[in-house]
């Protein structure tokens, strides 16, 4: 099932989550790039055929990235043109060398949804989960 977002906002610290692992934005950007540098290089030398090379590069690279090293599904999946908007956002990140702030992003979101996905604790309503409060310090 596909998950639903109100705006592109929404999605996107889910988007990032999905790229959790550097090695997999790192196949997203070397991806891209070849890809872009195929279809380049088509225009170039005016040769059409590889205009294909910018999805066909691009997309295998990361989807292979998907599958073996995140192992999850590609969010172009269920989201493509959200997931096309997310990734030029996740590769400008890069670019301007603040991957760091993509590795927060990745965990808040992941924390969130296994946080969302969590039953409630064993005798405890859902409402009573949720509302515990465990101070780490032992200060109340």
């Amino acid at each position: 099932m596909t998950q639903q977002f109100s705006d592109f906002e929404a999605f996107y610290p889910w988007y990032v989550g999905q790229h959790s692992k550097r090695a997999t934005r790192l196949f997203h950007f070397a991806g891209t790039h070849l890809g872009a540098a195929t279809a380049v290089a088509g225009i170039v030398t005016r040769r059409p055929a590889l205009l294909a090379g910018l999805p066909v590069i691009s997309y295998g690279v990361a989807w292979f990235s998907h599958f073996v090293i995140e192992k999850n599904n590609p969010a172009s999946f269920g989201h493509p043109l959200w997931s096309l908007r997310g990734d030029v956002r996740m590769l400008a990140t890069m670019w301007q060398g603040r991957d760091h702030e993509l590795d927060r992003i990745a965990r808040a979101a992941l924390s969130a949804s296994s946080a969302a996905a969590a039953p409630p604790a064993t005798g405890q309503t859902e409402a009573a989960a949720s509302s515990s409060h465990v101070d780490p310090v032992g200060v109340s």
